[in-house]
């Protein structure tokens, strides 16, 4: 399971743009979470929140 954090609230809407990655808030944030297929797959998903424009606060690639 891997978790990444970004600012702001992102919609549900955006859950496909994210291939299906499941959605949480914590406070201002959003984390987006989910199985990992592959470091290719991690580095689309960065690519997209940097397209967007939007923080990103963390990732954690360590969670079982």
């Amino acid at each position: 399971m891997t978790k990444i954090k970004v600012g702001g609230h992102l919609d549900k809407k955006w859950k496909n743009y994210f291939d299906g990655m499941d959605f949480k808030y914590d406070g201002d944030n959003t984390i987006l979470y989910g199985n990992i297929k592959d470091e290719a797959f991690i580095h689309g998903i960065l690519n997209r929140i940097r397209d967007l424009n939007l923080k990103l606060i963390s990732v954690d690639t360590s969670i079982e």
